[in-house]
């Protein structure tokens, strides 16, 4: 799925662990020597599994006092060039898009973890909450050797770009317990942190700046050392890193049976795993069906999703919540085909993630109707809820 070369793996014996767990090594082993948080389920098991490790590797986990301070101080430890990560659920990240806004434009390597509740979070994650004009990039595993995974290439491509990265996690994953094996994997070389406030350039005449305003010292203008930042240009050239990583970083996608699917159902995360198992089931069948499952939401695997809906075939999206990623397929499709909505918002009375609705037989019984119904190739022209596609 990803380009990693794994390294030999023989000292790492495969365990059973729970996702929690699964994910600070996984953090661990991609270098991580600073974490911060705030207390929320299902974030907490993170939180307290970084707090019982980093120590053991010296390193330094920070119970904050909310995720103001918890953002603000993984920022202070990106800025000294240390691999450094934070996270909470979608309403403690809430609290932290203005900070996460001015990391991007300080272009400082940063791990977000978000162990969503539901799906409702996928417009924060993706559009952001922040100020400007700002984009970073977001992985959503399926489960919890994908996380281990993703979380570790989530390190390199923040070291990569020096932007913060998000990981698209929820409940099923901080309390699923998986056989996973947890070695650093090797995602190729990465520049240097010549840009890090190590202390090296403090009194040279040549200090470092980190700031989300500039990346140099004040301009002199007829003979003022007081002229200001130019911010129009260093904005133009933050903007121009931000838009060739989303353009050169390649969007990530599982598919399967997409090339003679009459069906095609797009689903992330957990929910996606959900998807795969009543496809392949229903194929068992007989039925012409299929699924995409993006991994990067950012870029969104759009000529994938495009490419699987060539030829009218019906596509249906699959969420935890009121349709947000609905928006995303349906640019992608740009009205080839007809876009069907068969998720919604499934929770249980606490509202922290378990869904009654998210069940193999649930999602057949949905996706054999739409195949059922499935439109002629020529109408394209709704959503199945009365709205546009």
């Amino acid at each position: 799925m990803t380009a990693a070369t794994r390294p030999d793996r023989a000292s790492h014996a495969a365990r059973i662990m729970p996702g929690p767990a699964a994910i600070a090594e996984a953090m661990l082993a991609a270098g991580c020597r600073f974490f911060a948080g705030y207390p929320m389920t299902p974030f907490t098991e993170v939180l307290e599994t970084m707090a019982a490790r980093l120590p053991e590797v010296g390193g330094v986990c920070v119970n904050a006092e909310s995720e103001l301070e918890a953002v603000g101080m993984a920022w202070g430890a990106a800025a000294t060039g240390t691999p450094a990560a934070t996270g909470s659920t979608g309403q403690g990240l809430s609290l932290m898009q203005e900070s996460l806004a001015e990391i991007v434009y300080a272009r400082l390597p940063l791990v977000v973890l978000n162990m969503a509740r539901a799906q409702g979070d996928y417009f924060q994650a993706t559009r952001g909450g922040g100020h400007g004009d700002y984009r970073h990039l977001v992985l959503a595993p399926c489960d919890v050797p994908e996380a281990v995974e993703l979380t570790q290439l989530a390190f390199h491509l923040a070291e990569k770009w020096r932007s913060p990265v998000l990981v698209m996690g929820d409940y099923y994953l901080a309390h699923t317990h998986q056989s996973v094996t947890v070695a650093p994997l090797d995602f190729g070389p990465l520049p240097p942190r010549d840009w890090a406030l190590d202390g090296r350039s403090g009194g040279s005449g040549a200090a470092k700046l980190i700031s989300p305003l500039s990346d140099a010292k004040q301009r002199h203008a007829a003979g003022r050392a007081d002229a200001g930042y130019d911010l129009a240009e260093f904005y133009h050239r933050h903007v121009a890193v931000m838009e060739r990583m989303v353009a050169e970083e390649p969007p990530r996608a599982e598919t399967e049976f997409v090339e003679d699917a009459e069906v095609v159902v797009v689903a992330y995360g957990t929910p996606g795993a959900y998807v795969r198992q009543a496809v392949r089931e229903l194929r068992a069948e007989g039925r012409r069906v299929g699924y995409v499952r993006p991994i990067t939401l950012v870029p969104f695997p759009s000529e994938i999703v495009a490419a699987a809906a060539a030829g009218g075939r019906t596509v249906a999206v699959y969420e935890n919540n009121q349709g947000q990623m609905l928006d995303d397929v349906r640019l992608a499709v740009l009205g080839a085909a007809p876009v069907r909505f068969i998720g919604g918002l499934s929770l249980d009375a606490s509202g922290f993630g378990i869904a009654p609705d998210l069940d193999v037989a649930v999602l057949k019984a949905r996706i054999a109707a739409v195949h059922d119904a499935a439109a002629p190739a020529g109408d394209a022209g709704h959503d199945g809820r009365g709205g546009a596609a």
